[in-house]
């Protein structure tokens, strides 16, 4: 498991992390990517959303759920300092909903 340090650009509100492929942003790879475990917030690291409703964990229409897990992604990276991943191997971005 590797942390991976975020890093802002004010000016255009994006949010980026050096992932195996390059710099990516956070928002549109990360928050999809099967690698991402985890958004770390001072000293505590909160669940991916989206892991929890692709595991069952989360009740309700599917699409409603997935929907409600990226917005709750976006709140906790607002507040964030880097995302937890698993990619030790350096494969880069892999799709979460794809297999």
């Amino acid at each position: 498991m590797k942390t991976l340090e975020l890093h802002r650009v004010e000016k255009k509100d994006r949010i980026t992390v050096d992932c195996a492929t390059g710099e990516v942003s956070v928002h549109s790879r990360c928050a999809y990517c099967v690698h991402c475990r985890g958004i770390r917030s001072g000293p505590r690291v909160y669940p991916t959303p989206q892991e929890q409703v692709m595991e069952g964990r989360v009740k309700g229409p599917f699409d409603e759920a997935l929907m409600q897990a990226a917005m709750h992604f976006n709140t906790l990276i607002r507040d964030a300092s880097a995302i937890e991943c698993d990619d030790d191997a350096n494969e880069g971005y892999r799709t979460r909903y794809r297999h």
